[in-house]
């Protein structure tokens, strides 16, 4: 006869009470692991910003794939709007909720001037005064929270005259790098990475990269469309590309983490 007892296993009930301590235990895990992962936070325009894909748009901001060029050792949160300048993005709230998120051992990419250049008055700022204001305290917020500011300047617009592609941000263009030197932020020229990229591209091979779409060939664009600032899903993924190499460049930490194709 054996006399030995049966082991004790939980009751049903007990369990069942078990299951979710577990579910719970896990994802305070997994938790503590995504909370430690640095992110990249990118603000700006429409230039960066995600994009409506529906029904075959093709429509793409670089910030939507700036991810695909890094390792999974970063994350990236694409908070870039359409039409947003530096002035509204904040003055809209836009920049709190990002702000609010923010850790130290975060980075935080800032690029405006296409919309700060325009004359409407919940958008424009001034060279010398409030565009250079603005840009300086969204990097004064972003090291208050320990985490690193990444300035860059205006993408280009595709304006060639002739074989030769011709500024159209003027002056906006040089106020990120003078800004990120007197407030100790990194910054990343992306305006003469653009140009170089459009450049040698030259008049014809730059449609490839923006908005140029045949009349009739989407429900979205029916009379066609001829756009010389936004990116299409190619042109997205090739300025991405260039600059998330500039970044690793520009900042050591994160070198290591930019990879040469996409994911």
């Amino acid at each position: 006869m054996n006399n030995h007892k049966p082991k004790q296993w939980l009751r049903p009930q007990t369990a069942a009470k078990a299951v979710p301590f577990f579910l719970l235990l896990l994802t305070l895990i997994l938790g503590s692991f995504d909370s430690a992962t640095p992110v990249i936070y990118i603000i700006g325009d429409s230039t960066a910003a995600n994009k409506d894909t529906t029904e075959g748009r093709i429509e793409r901001g670089w910030g939507m794939f700036l991810h695909e060029y890094l390792d999974n050792g970063v994350r990236v949160e694409d908070h870039a709007v359409n039409g947003r300048s530096s002035r509204s993005f904040y003055t809209e709230g836009r920049w709190k909720k990002v702000i609010d998120k923010v850790k130290p051992g975060d980075y935080v990419i800032i690029q405006f001037g296409h919309n700060d250049e325009k004359p409407a008055p919940d958008r424009h700022t001034d060279v010398g005064t409030t565009f250079d204001a603005h840009l300086a305290q969204y990097v004064i917020e972003t090291k208050a929270k320990g985490a690193t500011p990444v300035l860059m300047s205006p993408v280009v617009r595709r304006n060639f005259q002739g074989d030769t592609l011709v500024d159209t941000h003027g002056a906006y263009r040089l106020v990120a790098e003078k800004v990120a030197r007197q407030y100790g932020a990194v910054y990343v020229d992306a305006n003469a990475i653009t140009h170089d990229i459009e450049q040698r591209l030259g008049p014809d091979g730059t449609i490839r990269l923006h908005m140029w779409v045949e009349p009739g060939k989407y429900s979205w664009a029916k009379n066609g469309r001829k756009d010389d600032t936004h990116y299409n899903i190619y042109g997205a993924h090739v300025v991405a590309a260039a600059l998330a190499k500039a970044l690793g460049d520009a900042v050591p930490a994160l070198k290591s983490h930019v990879r040469a194709n996409k994911k």
